[in-house]
């Protein structure tokens, strides 16, 4: 039982981090058509995600008001 709460919690997690990458910070804007940009637009995504993340977490950092 606890195993199946914490699973749907963790899948819960990732449709929310999905959802704030790819409109939060533009993962369904790129237009391009070459993989290595394609890659590029992903990998900054990928960095402004996990920046935030961990501006989150930081108990020093506030909220903007």
């Amino acid at each position: 039982k606890r195993t199946l709460i914490r699973l749907a919690k963790l899948r819960w997690r990732v449709e929310h981090d999905y959802r704030e990458v790819k409109t939060g910070l533009g993962l369904d804007h790129y237009e391009g058509r070459v993989w290595q940009g394609w890659h590029h637009h992903t990998t900054l995504v990928s960095a402004a995600h996990a920046f935030l993340t961990l501006q989150r977490l930081n108990p020093k950092t506030r909220a903007p008001e």
